[in-house]
């Protein structure tokens, strides 16, 4: 690994790295938030946070005002990059925001030419967390949440692994992709035209069968402009209802998508999931 920055805050210490990666075949970046340590052995728990369309690490750590409320409470936040990056890495030849580089859209992709680097939910389950655990302060206790896309994502990434994660959360998640404009898009090029592929990274499918469970939270404003056509939230209620599983849902009156809404309600998000970090 090799640091780019490093910037005090909260007592705490906001570190960014870039290193090569196996499961990606290129350079990633990461941004993590290291609490202040009372000794030198003290280990915390980690906080990984999954960001959406068109964002890279920075747009969580500059904009979602978390640090106060992870410092407090004595979580890591590790914040990786939401697509893999370089001149060898493919992207959509028309430039378009939701496919290709800043989508990776957290799957292994199995279709030419996305299938050399768009290896994320391998990175952000395996690899990553490795790193992390190897070269920092973190105890084996994990959380994963995330915005949108990443919200997706992190749902899917703690229903696939429940017994790695403590809990998961999600803003604003692409709740149902297979019905979703987005998550077609996506799913078509990375996965192929095979419904029982894509089936395995949708969230509302795998929640309505689940019979291992991840506490969840999910918040989504009710001004989202994306939230009939994108994020087809109903379709996880119900998901939730037939499984039994043990999702907090809240619907917000008035917020959008923005990280004006993830600002305000972050540090409820990262209490609930140090309910579980504390069991």
């Amino acid at each position: 690994m090799e640091q780019i920055s490093v910037n005090r805050v909260f007592d705490g210490e906001l570190k960014r790295f870039k290193h090569s990666s196996s499961t990606l075949n290129c350079e990633m970046t990461f941004s993590i938030f290291i609490p202040h340590s009372v000794h030198d052995e003290e280990r915390f728990p980690s906080v990984y946070w999954l960001s959406g369309l068109t964002c890279t690490d920075e747009n969580f750590v500059q904009k979602a005002g978390a640090f106060r409320a992870a410092s407090e409470l004595g979580q890591m936040l590790v914040v990786p990059d939401t697509s893999p990056r370089g001149e060898q890495v493919a992207d959509d030849p028309q430039g378009a925001y939701d496919l290709g580089l800043g989508a990776g859209f957290y799957v292994n992709a199995t279709q030419p030419p996305w299938k050399d680097h768009y290896q994320m939910y391998d990175y952000i389950v395996r690899e990553l967390p490795a790193l992390v655990e190897a070269n920092f302060p973190a105890d084996h206790r994990r959380a994963i949440s995330g915005h949108s896309m990443g919200g997706h994502g992190a749902l899917v990434i703690a229903l696939r692994n429940p017994d790695k994660y403590c809990s998961a959360s999600a803003f604003s998640p692409i709740c149902h992709p297979m019905e979703s404009p987005w998550g077609q898009k996506a799913f078509g090029a990375y996965l192929g035209n095979q419904e029982a592929d894509w089936e395995q990274y949708d969230v509302s499918v795998l929640m309505s069968t689940a019979t291992e469970f991840v506490p969840s939270l999910v918040s989504i404003g009710t001004a989202d402009e994306f939230y009939e056509e994108q994020l087809k939230p109903e379709t996880l209620v119900s998901a939730a209802a037939m499984s039994g599983y043990p999702l907090e849902f809240n619907r917000v009156g008035g917020y959008d998508h923005s990280y004006f809404f993830i600002s305000t309600f972050i540090e409820q998000h990262l209490k609930f999931h140090q309910q579980y970090f504390d069991e």
